[in-house]
C-alpha cells in the first residue's frame, strides 16, 4: 500500500517493511515497538520497551531464515521446524509438541501454522489506536485463525484477539498453545517469576541429558522437586550456568497471567490470557543446558506459554489424556491475550485479564 499514513507521533503501523525477505509489520507508539513477521506465521519477532531499550523476546543464534533461499538437508519432522524457529513468540495450532499423526495427517513439531505465511490487514490507524488483522488456513489440517494484534497510545501493551475455527465438516481435535520465548536481557540470574497459586506438573520424562527436574513429580507453586538435591524455586531464574534444560507445566490457576521482573534492570514483561480456554501454562527452561542439536549449551532463554493442553508431547497424546481441545464443525473458540511492559522492581500482585499491573 502506498499511501498509509506516514506519522512520526502517537500510535503508528506499517505494513509496508520486508525482513529478510519476508513481509514484515510494525506497531508502536511512544512505550513499545513490536515488529511482526507476516510470511513467517504472524510471529512477534521483537517486543521493545523504548524507555529502557529492552526486548523481551528471545532470538536463536541462527535466527530468522527466508525459506525460499534456505534448503534443509533433511526431512525431519522436528528438524524442519527447528531449523526455521527464530524465537519471539509463534501461534501454535493445532498441533503443539512433538511429530504425530492425526486423522491420517503426519504433523511436525508445533505445526502447522507457525511456518506458513498469513494475509494481513490493517484495519485500524488512528493516532489512538492501531490495528493489524493476520489470517491462515490450514492445510494438512481443517483449522483457520484469525489474530488482530493492537496498541492504543498512552499503554505499554500489545493486545491479541485471537479466534480459531474448524472449517471442517467433521469434529477435530487441537492443541492450541501460544509459544513465548523470553530471553536476555530482561532473562537474567535472580530476575523474579510470579504467578498465581497453582499445581506444577514436571514433564513426565527426562528432557534432555541436562535436566534437573524429578520426571512425573507434581505439587504446590514456586518449587519443584529436583532429580538430586535441593528443590528447584521457579520464582527466581537462574544464570546460564545453570546448565539446564527441563520442561514444568502450571495448571489450576484462577487466573491466567504471570510476569517476569527484572529488578537490576527496573523493568518486566507480563502476560494475561483466559483459563477457561489456556488451562497450561507450559514452562520451557533453556537454561545454559541442551548438548548437540540445535542448542548446543550456548542458548538462555525460558517459554511461558499458555496452552490448552498438556504435555508437549504432540496432539496424540493430549487426546489420550483427554486434554486436547475438541472442536465441533464449523466450531469457533475465541481468546483475548495482553503483552505489558512494566517498569519498577515491586513485587506484581495480578495482571489483570485488560492487561493492568497491580503491585503488593
Amino acid at each position: 500500500m502506498h499511501y498509509q499514513v506516514e506519522r512520526n507521533s502517537g500510535c503508528r503501523i506499517s505494513d509496508a517493511w520486508t525482513y529478510r525477505g519476508l513481509r514484515t509489520v510494525v506497531l508502536e507508539n511512544d512505550l513499545i515497538r513490536v515488529i511482526v513477521l507476516a510470511d513467517k506465521g504472524a510471529d512477534v519477532y521483537s517486543f521493545v520497551h523504548k524507555p529502557t531499550d529492552v526486548d523481551f523476546m528471545w532470538r536463536t543464534p541462527w535466527g530468522v531464515r527466508d525459506p525460499r533461499k534456505f534448503l534443509p538437508t533433511t526431512g525431519s519432522p522436528t528438524s524442519l521446524w527447528l531449523d526455521m524457529y527464530e524465537g519471539g513468540w509463534q501461534t501454535v495450532v493445532p498441533h503443539g509438541g512433538f511429530p504425530s499423526t492425526v486423522a491420517g495427517a503426519e504433523i511436525g513439531l508445533h505445526g502447522e501454522v507457525n511456518t506458513m505465511p498469513w494475509d494481513v490487514d490493517i484495519v485500524e490507524d488512528s493516532e489512538r489506536r492501531v490495528s493489524a488483522r493476520f489470517r491462515v488456513h490450514g492445510v494438512r489440517t481443517p483449522f483457520r485463525v484469525e489474530k488482530t494484534l493492537s496498541i492504543e497510545a498512552g499503554r505499554a501493551g500489545l493486545i491479541v484477539e485471537e479466534t480459531v475455527t474448524n472449517d471442517g465438516e467433521e469434529p477435530a481435535d487441537c492443541v492450541w498453545l501460544e509459544h513465548i520465548a523470553i530471553g536476555a536481557p530482561l532473562l537474567a540470574a535472580g530476575a523474579r517469576l510470579e504467578l498465581p497459586a497453582c499445581t506444577i506438573l514436571n514433564h513426565p520424562t527426562n528432557m534432555d541429558r541436562d535436566a534437573k527436574l524429578k520426571p512425573g513429580w507434581q505439587g504446590p507453586w514456586p518449587k519443584a522437586a529436583a532429580q538430586r538435591g535441593a528443590a528447584i524455586d521457579f520464582s527466581r531464574f537462574p544464570g546460564k550456568d545453570d546448565r539446564s534444560l527441563d520442561m514444568a507445566y502450571f495448571t489450576g490457576m484462577k487466573e491466567g497471567w504471570y510476569a517476569v521482573t527484572n529488578e537490576s534492570l527496573g523493568v518486566g514483561f507480563g502476560v494475561s490470557f483466559p483459563v477457561e480456554v489456556f488451562n497450561y501454562l507450559w514452562f520451557w527452561r533453556n537454561l545454559g543446558g541442551g548438548t548437540g542439536y540445535p542448542w548446543y549449551r550456548r542458548c538462555y532463554n525460558v517459554g511461558l506459554e499458555p496452552c490448552t493442553s498438556f504435555p508437549n508431547t504432540g496432539l496424540t497424546p493430549a487426546i489420550k489424556n483427554k486434554t486436547a481441545r475438541r472442536f465441533k464443525a464449523g466450531e469457533s473458540v475465541s481468546a483475548t491475550i495482553h503483552a505489558v511492559a512494566y517498569t519498577g522492581k515491586e513485587a506484581v500482585r495480578r495482571v489483570s485479564p485488560s492487561g493492568a499491573v497491580t503491585r503488593k
